[in-house]
Parts: structure tokens; sequence; C-alpha cells
């Protein structure tokens, strides 16, 4: 005869326990957890970018902390980020103040991105291949569509992609990114709304005449053009003048002459 099964156990249940809570989930390796300061310098920089915070302004740190919901050590922390990347002057006693962008850092900028790229590609110029060339021109012809249809945005991330098909193969990775923080500082401070067609289309030109002496393996004479015509202070400077400058006022500026909104377009 088989034996009666013993009622099964019940669990006692104490009234009033919270629920345990499981144990997350290790973090998936390839993703790297952001601190609190990398999310408020993320949020500094997407507010430089549209125009929430002004050249020129000076920052309430109590103001912007309350607004975030954060202390103000990480905020400050990475306002002192902004700094060494030249956003930002920390004036004693008085705060942080939002660098505007003179005629002199432009010319500035466009002499170290030039002697960079160029530098970049005379050392990966013969590592370049049909595939990459094929990227190339796919990436102008979407900035000649862009600027057919006034597109900034799309001009400007095709631009940036344009470049970085050479600037991925360098093994430098302080000169790309002292390249890309610089295009930050010229076309996010703060991005601009509208284009110049004449000057972005003068740009695409310039893109094939690279591109096709690095189709024929002339990479030196490709670096010359980077430095010396592309991204030449010189070359560039009068349409430099009028996006930056005069658009608004209808004036040329003096060098140290500052870039705001007010004499932007």
């Amino acid at each position: 005869m088989a034996r009666p099964k013993k009622p099964a156990r019940r669990k006692s249940i104490r009234k009033n326990q919270p629920p345990r809570l499981k144990h997350p989930a290790p973090p998936h390796p390839e993703l790297v957890p952001r601190s609190l300061r990398e999310q408020v310098y993320d949020f500094l920089r997407a507010e430089m970018a549209t125009g929430g915070l002004q050249p020129g302004a000076f920052l309430d740190l109590n103001e912007l902390a309350k607004r975030l919901g954060v202390s103000r050590t990480p905020l400050r922390e990475a306002l002192l980020n902004l700094e060494s990347q030249g956003f930002v002057t920390v004036l004693p006693r008085r705060g942080f103040r939002l660098n505007e962008l003179t005629l002199d850092d432009i010319r500035h900028f466009y002499e170290i991105i030039g002697a960079l790229e160029a530098a970049a590609l005379r050392t990966v110029g013969f590592a370049l291949g049909p595939a990459d060339f094929a990227r190339m021109r796919t990436l102008d012809a979407e900035m000649a569509m862009a600027v057919a249809e006034r597109d900034f945005d799309r001009y400007y991330d095709a631009n940036l992609a344009f470049h970085d098909v050479y600037l991925r193969h360098s093994d430098n990775a302080r000169l790309v990114a002292q390249v890309q923080l610089l295009k930050q500082r010229l076309y996010d401070w703060p991005r601009r709304e509208t284009m110049m067609q004449a000057w972005e289309a003068h740009s695409v030109v310039e893109h094939e005449e690279f591109l096709a002496l690095l189709e024929r393996g002339n990479v030196e004479a490709a670096a010359d053009h980077l430095q010396h015509v592309h991204w030449s202070f010189t070359v560039q400077e009068k349409y430099i003048h009028a996006y930056y400058f005069a658009a608004r006022e209808g004036t040329v500026p003096t060098r140290g002459d500052r870039c705001t909104d007010e004499s932007a377009e």
C-alpha cells in the first residue's frame, strides 16, 4: 500500500514584510557606466550646441545644480573639464564664464587642424584603398545634396564623416581627439541653424579635388591641398567673416573681434 503523501508545508508569511529585491544582472562587458560628471558634461555641451548656454555669459552654479538635481561637485568637475578644452574660463571670485569665439581663435584653429590632418594623412595616406575612396565619394555626394536642400545638420554630419575616413586610420589617438575638439569649438558653439550655401558648395568642390589627388596616389599633394587650401584661413577668410561675424552686421571684423549670436549668422 502506498504511503499517503504528506501535505506540503506552507511558507510562513510575515505581515508587512517588504518584497525581496533580486540582485541586478551584471552589466554587459561592452557597456561602460557613465559617471555623474560625464552626464553633466554631456548636458552642458548639448546646451552650448543648441544655444541654451550663450557665449560670454556667466554661469550660476546654484541654479544649474538645482536644475539638474545634482550637487555642485559634479557640476564643477564638468566645468573644469570644459575649461581644459577651452570652452570656459574660471575667474577668481566670479565663477565660470563661457568663452566667446574670436577671429584669432578661428585662425588658430584652422592652422592647427590643417597641420594635424595633413600630418595624419601623410602617415596613413598610402594605406587608403578603393573602399575608402568610394566611401568618401558617397559622403561628398551626400554633402552636395544637403547643400541643395539647405540641410545643415545633414551636411555637417557627412562632412565630419568624410574627414574621419582617413583620420580613423591613424593610430595617434591624441591627434584625432584634438582635431575633433577644435571642430566642436568651430561648429558647435553654438551650432548654426542656417548655412552659407556658397561656402558649403565650395567645400564640396575642394573635397572632390582632394579625393582625386588621393585616387592618383599623390598623397603629398593631397596633404598640401588639405592644409594650404581646405584648412587655410587665408583661402577661407571671406567665408569665415560672412559666416561668423558679418552676416547680420554687414561689417567685416578686425582681429580680436568676438563672434556671438548677435554678430553671427
